[in-house]
């Protein structure tokens, strides 16, 4: 039988990112697992629309703030999780392309279940854009549980 010992979610702080935390801690729970929220601050920012640019120093303060945040968001939920349900949490916040920062994440912490939300992207949208759960599920060593909306 399967029981997962460290459990990854990553999370940009949505209502699917939510829920697929709450399947991973229902997981945790029954198995005894130790959470890693996961936050990727996705590396491009787009710094000109049409004919207006963004300054150099704008772009670094915005990534600055975006990280001080994120980090704040992680801290705060898993601190929440950790008190409610007595499961060992650790969060991290990263900068990069999500689905490969997912994906060495996973290595790194040895991670033997992901469990990730999808956001229900149909048609065009979904071709043109890829899915980073999709990614992840092609890329991953280990198992991997979809939310779906």
């Amino acid at each position: 039988m399967f029981a997962p010992k460290n459990i990854l979610v990553p999370t940009d702080f949505s209502k699917y990112s939510d829920k697929a935390l709450k399947e991973a801690i229902d997981i945790a729970v029954q198995y005894g697992s130790k959470i890693y929220l996961l936050h990727v601050i996705d590396q491009q920012v787009q710094e000109c629309a049409i004919d207006y640019c963004l300054s150099y120093e704008v772009v670094q303060s915005l990534k600055k703030e975006s990280l001080k945040t994120a980090k704040e968001n992680l801290e705060k939920e898993a601190n929440r999780i950790a008190k409610g349900k007595k499961i060992k949490v650790a969060f991290d916040v990263k900068t990069g392309i999500p689905a490969e920062t997912i994906l060495s994440e996973q290595k790194a912490k040895k991670i033997d279940l992901i469990v990730i939300a999808s956001h229900g992207k149909t048609g065009l949208l979904k071709h043109f854009m890829g899915s980073v759960a999709d990614k992840v599920v092609k890329g991953a060593k280990c198992r991997v549980v979809v939310v779906k909306p």
